[in-house]
């Protein structure tokens, strides 16, 4: 959702939905002025053994904003993203978005899996992603 939806985000979700208590007081206590960071959020999910979808739908109950993705996709301020296009993407690299892209779209959850298998940044995957004009899609928090 975009900064036109703030205070709009739980309309993603069926009306009388209630955020999970445990899961709203840890990303609570992480929160600075409506805002959690991804890093921050996929914490909270880790430590409470709950899925990143989850998580994601709390903060939208919250009307948290989702800042700082892990991708540099969203959340900076001024600019808004801060991933660039690579001015290399190694054989490695791509012949791993090649094998996991789906008609020039791959998932976030695919691209830290890719990051994690070769040891590398995330935001060096979401690089490669932007000079092959591969689209990233389906945030693991549901921000987009």
């Amino acid at each position: 959702m975009t900064r036109e939806d703030a205070g709009k985000y739980s309309a993603k979700h069926a009306s009388g939905e209630t955020p999970n208590p445990e899961t709203a007081a840890s990303l609570a206590s992480r929160a600075l002025d409506d805002r959690v960071s991804c890093t921050d959020a996929m914490t909270v999910a880790t430590e409470l053994g709950v899925s990143p979808a989850e998580v994601g739908k709390t903060l939208d109950l919250l009307e948290y904003r989702i800042v700082r993705c892990q991708l540099g996709l969203f959340g900076y301020s001024p600019q808004k993203r801060i991933v660039k296009p690579a001015e290399h993407v190694t054989d490695e690299v791509r012949d791993q978005l090649e094998r996991r892209a789906v008609d020039g779209e791959i998932s976030c959850a695919s691209c830290w899996s890719i990051a994690d298998t070769l040891g590398i940044e995330r935001m060096e995957v979401s690089s490669a992603c932007e000079r092959l004009g591969i689209k990233i899609r389906h945030c693991q928090l549901g921000a987009f």
